[in-house]
C-alpha cells in the first residue's frame, strides 16, 4: 500500500499538516507535550507553599552570597569563598581567567541561577516524574543558552583570544558559520570527512558481500589467521547509523581485532531507508535482518553455532531474535553478546524526555509526510541531551574563536546519519519505549509473545559509565530479565567512545567485569559498582577471551566466502553498496 494511502482522510488530515508544520519550526519537539509537563509543574507549585517558602530562601542565600562576595571583591579582602562548585563534567569556567573577578561573580551567579531553577523544577509534590524531569530538562536547556561562557562580553577566554588575534578570530568564525550553513542547505558532512574515506580509511576490514536482499547486505570479513575458531561471530549494529562504528580505521577497528585473533566475523549492514521502505516493520528487521543473515551463515558454515553480538537498536534486536528463537526451539547459537543495549525501558535516561504519547503522535504525523524519521530530527535530539558538548562548545570554538577542532573518525561516522522508516520507529517507540513489552513478556514476534527468560546462553553485556542513550544502570537491568550466566563489563567513556576501546599501552580507559551466574542472588548497580574494582585498559581483550571460551578449542580452516549448493557467492567487496547511500 503506498504511504499515500495511509495518511488519514478528510478532516484527520487537517491535523496531520498543522502537526508537520508545527513539527518543522520545533525541531520535531510537541509544544503539547512540554505544555502538559509545565502545567503540572506550575499547578503543583502554587499549591506548595513549603516548597515556595524553601525557594525564597534559597534566593536569599544566593542573594546576599553575592553581596557579600561582590563587596569582598571591591575591598581587597580575598577570603569570600565560592558556594557554587561546577560539576566535573562541566568543563566552561574551569580556565585561569574564569577565576578572576569580575569574571568569577559572573559564573557564581550563574551557576547559582541555575542551581535555584533546578531546585524549583524538582521534589514538587503531585509533579508526575516525566514530567518533573522535562520541566527540569527544557530550564537546563535555556539557561545553558544564556551561560556567560556563550558571550564574548562576558567570556574572558573569547577577549584574550580577540586581543592577541586583533580580532581576526571573529572573521574566521563567520567564515565557518557561512560554511556550516552551505553545508546543511546542501545536505553536505562537515569539514575535514573528507579524509576519512569509506572502504579506504574508514570501513576498510578486507571482506566480501555474500548475501544481499531489501534490507540487508551481509559482509564477510577475510580471515588473517590460518586456522579460525569453529564458531563464527554475526554482529548486528544499529541502523540508526551505519555499520562501520565497529570498523573505523584499522587501529580503532574492533572487526578488525577480532579476525587478528582468529575469529569468522559477519557484518550486517543496514539499507538507509527511503520514503517507499515506509511500512518496513520491526518483524522485517528481525527476519530480513538478523534471521536471514543467521540462514545465510549456517548455509555457509552448517552444523555450527554462532555467536551473536548486537550494538545498541541492534543489540535489543538482537535480545528479540535470541528470544524468539529459544521459544521456537532454534539452537543455532551459541552465545549473545549486546553492546549499549537496553531490554528494559522504564528507566532509559533523558532520552526518555522525548517519549510519550503525545509525542510519538506527534512525531508519527511528522513522518508521514516523508515516510521516515529524518537523520536531522534524530541528530537534533542527541545534541540536546548533551548540549554543552555538542552545541555550546562548538559555538564558541568555531564561530567565537575561529577555530575547529579535527575531525576524528568517530566524528566522522557520527555524522554519517541514517533515516528511520515510519512503521519501524513508530513501533519501536510505542512497543518498546513507552510499553516495554520485551520486559512484561508482552513483545510479539509472528503474533507470538516472548520473553527473555527464555535464553539460556552464556550472556556477555557491555555498558558504558557516561552513556546518554542506554544508561548503564537500565542495562545493568537484563540480570533481573534472564536466567542465563551473565558477565557484565562496565567501561569508561560513553555510548560510542566506551565501544570504540582499542587495546593501547598508553590510555586512560579502564573497565569493571563481573560474572553473574544463575544460581546466583541479585545484586542492585550501586552495589555492584562499590564491590567490583576496575580494571585498567580496553575491555576488547576480556570480551575476546570470553568469546574463546565459550568456543571450540580445536580450530578450524577458515570458511569459504561461497556455497555452489546454498547459491551463495560474493557479490562485491566489503564495505558494499548500503553503507554508501546518502
Amino acid at each position: 500500500m503506498p504511504i499515500e494511502e495511509h495518511i488519514p482522510k478528510s478532516s484527520e488530515k487537517i491535523d496531520h499538516t498543522l502537526q508537520t508544520a508545527i513539527g518543522k519550526m520545533s525541531g520535531g519537539v510537541s509544544p503539547s507535550a512540554f505544555m502538559l509537563a509545565f502545567t503540572d509543574w506550575y499547578s503543583h507549585l502554587t499549591m506548595h507553599p513549603a516548597k515556595q517558602l524553601e525557594l525564597i530562601n534559597l534566593f536569599q542565600e544566593g542573594y546576599w552570597h553575592l553581596v557579600k562576595q561582590y563587596i569582598g571583591h571591591l575591598s581587597n579582602d580575598s577570603t569570600g569563598e565560592y558556594s557554587i562548585i561546577p560539576t566535573p563534567a562541566d568543563k566552561r569556567f574551569t580556565g585561569k581567567n574564569w577565576q578572576q573577578f569580575p569574571y568569577s561573580f559572573i559564573y557564581e551567579s550563574f551557576l547559582l541561577a541555575q542551581n535555584w531553577w533546578h531546585a524549583a523544577a524538582t521534589n514538587v509534590q503531585g509533579v508526575s516524574c516525566h514530567h518533573q524531569e522535562v520541566v527540569d530538562f527544557t530550564l537546563r536547556q535555556i539557561l545553558d543558552m544564556m551561560s556567560p561562557s556563550n558571550f564574548p562580553i562576558t567570556n574572558p577566554e573569547i577577549q584574550q583570544i580577540a586581543s592577541e588575534m586583533k580580532g581576526e578570530n571573529y572573521i574566521q568564525g563567520f567564515k565557518n558559520l557561512l560554511d556550516d550553513i552551505n553545508r546543511f542547505q546542501n545536505n553536505e558532512p562537515p569539514p575535514g570527512s573528507e579524509n576519512f574515506i569509506i572502504g579506504k580509511n574508514v570501513a576498510a576490514t578486507a571482506g566480501k558481500i555474500i548475501y544481499r536482499n531489501q534490507l540487508i547486505e551481509l559482509i564477510q570479513y577475510s580471515p588473517t589467521t590460518t586456522t579460525v575458531y569453529a564458531q563464527p561471530i554475526l554482529i548486528s549494529p544499529a541502523w540508526i547509523m551505519k555499520y562501520y562504528i565497529l570498523d573505523l580505521t584499522p587501529k580503532h577497528s574492533l572487526v578488525k581485532y577480532l579476525v587478528r585473533k582468529g575469529h569468522t566475523v559477519f557484518m550486517i549492514s543496514w539499507k538507509n531507508p527511503t520514503k517507499k521502505d515506509w511500512d518496513l516493520s520491526m518483524q522485517d528487521y528481525l527476519d530480513l535482518g538478523i534471521m536471514s543473515a543467521l540462514d545465510v551463515i549456517s548455509a555457509l558454515i552448517p552444523h555450527q553455532k554462532i555467536h551473536l553480538v548486537g550494538y545498541c537498536l541492534g543489540g535489543t534486536l538482537a535480545a528479540i531474535a535470541a528470544a524468539s528463537m529459544s521459544r521456537d526451539n532454534d539452537h543455532r547459537l551459541a552465545t549473545m553478546t549486546l553492546f549499549a543495549a537496553q531490554t528494559d525501558f522504564t528507566e532509559p535516561g533523558e532520552l526518555g524526555l522525548f517519549i510519550d504519547e503525545s509525542q510519538i503522535a506527534f512525531l508519527e504525523n511528522i513522518m508521514l509526510e516523508k515516510g521516515y524519521l529524518d537523520t536531522h530530527l534524530m541528530s537534533g535530539a542527541f545534541q540536546l541531551l548533551r548540549s554543552n558538548d555538542l552545541i555550546w562548545s562548538r559555538l564558541i570554538h568555531d564561530y567565537l574563536l575561529g577555530t575547529r577542532k579535527p575531525l576524528t573518525d568517530l566524528m566522522a561516522w557520527n555524522a554519517d546519519a541514517t533515516r528511520l522508516p515510519y512503521k519501524m520507529h513508530s513501533q519501536y517507540l510505542r512497543n518498546l519505549f513507552l510499553h516495554n513489552q520485551l520486559a512484561e513478556g508482552h513483545y510479539l514476534v509472528k503474533g507470538k509473545p516472548i520473553a527473555l527468560t527464555d535464553i539460556r546462553l552464556p550472556i556477555f553485556i557491555v555498558a558504558t559509565e557516561r552513556d546518554h542513550v542506554s544508561p548503564w544502570e537500565s542495562v545493568f537491568k537484563i540480570n533481573l530479565l534472564t536466567t542465563a550466566d551473565v558477565t557484565f563489563t562496565l567501561t569508561s567513556g560513553g555510548h560510542n567512545v566506551g565501544i570504540v576501546s582499542m587495546p593501547s599501552k598508553k590510555t586512560k580507559r579502564y573497565y569493571r567485569i563481573s560474572t553473574l551466574k544463575e544460581t546466583d542472588r541479585y545484586i542492585d548497580p550501586k552495589s555492584w559498582y562499590e564491590h567490583t574494582k576496575s580494571v585498567n585498559g580496553s575491555w576488547w581483550p576480556a570480551f575476546e577471551k570470553w568469546l574463546a571460551i565459550n568456543s571450540s578449542k580445536t580450530k578450524v580452516d577458515p570458511p569459504k566466502m561461497e556455497s555452489k549448493a546454498a547459491g551463495i557467492k560474493p557479490l562485491g567487496d566489503a564495505p558494499g553498496t548500503y553503507v554508501l547511500q546518502k
